[in-house]
């Protein structure tokens, strides 16, 4: 289940196809949600998706950089002592 911060919503408006609408109007009865709630938790797992996605190519990118890669090894070769700056 989504949860939104606050209570703040906003009514959107979209295109869907008849088919696609048909398939989730079938679900929403099933699970006697409504049409609300399977969209907004439909586009939140999309959202997380994406960024999950954003995250792993950034990730992809720092790992094929060896400049980038030089520079944690220095950083992460300390002693583990604390060190005062």
């Amino acid at each position: 289940m989504v949860i939104l911060d606050g209570n703040k919503t906003e009514k959107v408006t979209f295109n869907i196809p008849v088919e696609l609408k048909e398939r989730v109007s079938r679900l929403k009865n099933e699970m006697q949600v409504s049409f609300s709630t399977i969209y907004n938790e439909a586009i939140a797992q999309y959202v997380r998706q994406k960024e999950l996605e954003r995250w792993q190519k950034g990730a992809e990118k720092a790992l094929g950089d060896g400049k980038y890669l030089k520079e944690a090894a220095e950083i992460g070769s300390d002693d583990g002592e604390i060190h005062e700056y």
